[in-house]
């Protein structure tokens, strides 16, 4: 009985529904003649402000031709004592041989193989990547003028708590033979790496060891360094290097030919070059000395 009720009432409020009154909105166009235009009759609605022509700041100069009036460039006047910069091209003019190093230090000596920075024509091929198969980058020996000699190459051990790890020390002399020395130390997996890294090491503390004219020290000179003691005397044209282990290297390197050496103390390696080292750094040449004390140097051997 229930169920026949309430489909008796399904017709009834579909006839409600599709017979409801549809409310005009003849309100909203009272003339239909006329078109519609949304700009107008929601003018009021609009959310964008508007500026006004006050308030546009941009000033246009449509009446002004600059070729009919000649503007006139007022710049400001200069305070006083100013002094205008030079020009880029107003400097000294360069020298041939100036252009020519610069030329060189872009591009290597010219092929005539006269070098204005050194009788070397290499110079410039340690700053030229060369690549070999596949792209690799092909490490070459530094050719700068500076003769490396290995003084010693040894397999330490570090102790950690996976084990022990192996790496080779390697002991470098560097020098010119005109003066300038260096030592260096370098550690690495491999005794090629650790040679690089001891001679690039050695580039970086060179040292010139003051010569006179025979190629000797100019007066006797003691080192020490750590446990290791070097003694270096002055020796006459003809005598040689009369020294051993790494002093005999370091001197050679130096460019001393007439030398005498002798290692006190520690035998270690590294201890007596660097010894070496300490000792020529205490030596000064004649002029120096006079120049200090304030005298000629005919009254240092009164």
């Amino acid at each position: 009985m229930a169920i026949t009720s309430a489909a008796a009432a399904v017709p009834a409020l579909s006839s409600l529904a599709h017979r409801a009154p549809i409310p005009s909105i003849s309100f909203l166009f009272p003339d239909s003649t006329r078109p519609f235009s949304l700009s107008r009759s929601f003018r009021s609605f609009s959310l964008t402000p508007q500026a006004k022509a006050s308030d546009i700041e941009i000033s246009f100069f449509d009446d002004l031709n600059p070729e009919d009036e000649a503007v006139a460039f007022d710049p400001p006047t200069p305070p006083e004592g100013f002094i205008p910069p030079p020009a880029f091209d107003d400097g000294p003019e360069e020298t041939e041989d100036e252009v020519a190093a610069a030329y060189e230090e872009l591009y290597g000596p010219a092929y005539s193989g006269v070098s204005v920075l050194g009788n070397d024509v290499y110079v410039m091929d340690s700053k030229v990547k060369k690549t070999s198969a596949f792209g690799k980058v092909t490490k070459e020996k530094v050719r700068d003028g500076f003769e490396e000699r290995v003084v010693q190459v040894r397999r330490v051990t570090k102790v950690v708590k996976g084990g022990k790890q192996l790496h080779f020390r390697a002991i470098v002399v560097v020098g010119d033979k005109q003066g300038q020395v260096g030592v260096g130390v370098g550690k690495a997996k491999e005794v090629i790496a650790a040679v690089q890294k001891s001679a690039v090491n050695a580039r970086r503390n060179l040292i010139t060891i003051p010569m006179t004219k025979y190629l000797t020290f100019p007066h006797r000179s003691e080192g020490d360094y750590g446990a290791a003691k070097v003694m270096l005397r002055p020796a006459a044209p003809g005598t040689g290097v009369i020294a051993g282990g790494a002093v005999r290297i370091v001197l050679e390197m130096a460019g001393v030919e007439n030398a005498l050496g002798k290692q006190i103390g520690s035998k270690n390696a590294l201890n007596n070059a660097r010894a070496t080292v300490v000792a020529v750094q205490k030596m000064k040449q004649f002029r120096e000395v006079a120049q200090e004390r304030g005298i000629p140097m005919e009254e240092l051997w009164k």
